[in-house]
């Protein structure tokens, strides 16, 4: 065995013996990802290279003097995991320990002396020797290791600094351990919780489309994070029409989730058929604007737009949102449906929007969108833009299906792998 300075002093014992013996319990320890089992790991191969007849672990985390926590002892048949059975540990209160732990200074007692009365008593019993190493938290020895030997005048002041320095190291490695086991519990919690948001959020969405005559539709929804703030519906009205709604609520993830799930509510509570366009989005509007985002934190962009395939007219109003594109195929125009426009929804109550018509032939292309598709940005920067949009429509054989692929593809060329930061939804549909 290495006499107790042989890992400090250089002139003790062979340095290659010293090295083997740390080197093996670097990997050892580097194999371990519990606390706990590197915490014995390093007790025991420490025990083999600084000899001591007894350890003992304290804690004075959450109390106040002189209480203090007994966290690990070697005279313990029954091992305690002072993280996990917390309430087994025995708690003492003053004494020669209490004094120790609270003076939040290194100290070595090479003549020590207990009384029977000392509550300390049963763990330093037939001891004469003892170093105490305080391990320093937020600048105070919150917890305390001692070393302790039968033999008077063990411990070698001169080896103190380190004894402190490896303490304290070890320590705060194994501190960083738990705390980073607390946040992956933390995080695997969050995980669970912001999916199931997602899960919710989803299922608000239709879950198939619509067969509306002469209008054949295809929807695409991808969030930048676990849930995002885009919606779109369908509702379908009296005498065969349709309406399509496509909103986006500012900001991202669960905020943004949950104002969008507000918007469903709204808007599905609207008293009888949302017909006409205007109607609705002023209802959603004045719901939004005095029961929820009267704090000006939040706000809907909204696209509302009846389908009436009796006449091929689309009758529409629009709450600050991106104006669809609209490509006429009988002779390859495309142009924004922008007759009209009006404040997003939740800015103001009271307001009204104008509403507008737009007759559609049979071919006419009509994408619906946010603006996560043309903010969409490259490796450099740029912005996906109106213009690209435009010429991924470039083809009138596409259906709907066909449009979305396509647009999707000229998205994925342009960006080439950018991360999504913005939630992108296209609500497409062709006139048959």
């Amino acid at each position: 065995m290495l006499r107790t300075q042989a890992l400090f002093d250089a002139t003790a014992g062979d340095w290659h013996q010293r090295l083997d013996v740390v080197v093996s319990m670097m990997r050892e320890m580097s194999l371990q990802s519990d606390p706990e089992a590197i915490v014995r790991t390093y007790g025991e191969k420490m025990a083999s290279l600084l000899h001591s007849d007894r350890r003992l672990s304290l804690s004075r985390r959450g109390l106040d003097f002189p209480r203090f926590r007994v966290t690990r002892y070697s005279g313990w048949d029954d091992p305690i995991n002072p993280w996990t059975q917390k309430d087994r540990l025995p708690i003492l209160e003053g004494g020669l320990l209490a004094e120790l732990i609270y003076a939040d200074e290194p100290r070595i007692v090479n003549d020590l002396r207990i009384s029977p009365d000392d509550p300390a008593f049963p763990y330093l019993d037939g001891m004469r020797s003892l170093m105490a190493l305080p391990n320093y938290d937020q600048g105070q020895g919150l917890n305390l290791v001692l070393a302790l030997r039968a033999d008077p005048d063990a411990f070698d002041p001169e080896t103190l600094p380190e004894r402190v320095w490896m303490s304290n190291l070890f320590g705060r490695a194994t501190a960083n351990l738990v705390l980073r086991q607390e946040l992956e519990r933390a995080y695997a919690t969050v995980d669970r919780e912001l999916n199931r948001v997602a899960e919710i959020q989803r299922s608000l969405l239709p879950k198939i489309l619509p067969d509306i005559p002469h209008l054949s539709v295809a929807a695409h929804y991808q969030t930048s994070q676990w849930a995002g703030g885009d919606y779109y519906d369908f509702f379908e009205l009296s005498d065969g029409k349709w309406g399509l709604l496509i909103a986006d609520v500012s900001g991202h993830g669960t905020p943004a989730a949950v104002m969008m799930a507000i918007t469903h509510a709204v808007a599905h509570g609207h008293p009888g058929h949302p017909d006409p366009p205007s109607k609705l989005l002023e209802h959603v509007n004045d719901r939004l604007s005095r029961l929820y985002t009267a704090d000006g934190a939040a706000f809907v962009t909204a696209f509302y737009a009846i389908f009436d395939p009796a006449t091929r007219t689309l009758s529409y109003a629009n709450a600050g949102h991106n104006p669809p594109r609209l490509k006429r195929c009988s002779d390859g125009s495309i142009g924004g449906l922008d007759a009209v426009g009006g404040l997003p929804l939740g800015v103001f109550p009271g307001i009204q929007y104008e509403q507008a018509t737009a007759p559609l032939t049979p071919g006419d292309q009509l994408v619906l969108y946010t603006d996560g598709i043309t903010d969409a940005t490259d490796p450099d920067g740029r912005y996906f833009g109106l213009d690209r949009l435009d010429r991924s429509l470039y083809t009138c054989r596409e259906d709907a299906d066909e449009l979305i692929a396509s647009v999707l593809r000229a998205l994925d060329r342009f960006t080439k792998g950018h991360p999504v930061e913005d939630d992108r939804t296209m609500l497409v549909a062709k006139v048959s």
